[in-house]
């Protein structure tokens, strides 16, 4: 039996919101992640600042047999989310490849 490897990418992205309550925090998110998930096959989900209207982490993951691919991916995912909200500010991207 040959060996295979696995690639686990996982994306962070924060942004700074131009909203002024939870209820149009939740808006914008919930749009973002439906976006990505529906165009790019990718794990999605708010992980940190969920109680912070004006700010959002973000978190996406995608498993492929190649990590230049998977890198790939989340760059392009990156690209995608930072064009879809321009009213949304990014403030930072973090990238992590693990190897399984």
């Amino acid at each position: 039996m040959s060996e295979t490897a696995a690639f686990v990418a996982l994306l962070t992205l924060r942004f700074r919101l131009p909203a002024r309550t939870l209820k149009e925090k939740r808006a914008i998110v919930k749009s973002v992640l439906a976006r990505v998930r529906d165009r790019y096959n990718a794990s999605a989900a708010e992980i940190a600042e969920l109680d912070s209207p004006g700010f959002t982490t973000i978190g996406l993951v995608c498993l492929s047999n190649d990590a230049a691919h998977a890198e790939s991916m989340l760059q392009e995912i990156a690209r995608f989310v930072e064009a879809e909200r321009l009213d949304a500010e990014l403030l930072s991207i973090n990238t992590e490849v693990m190897t399984l």
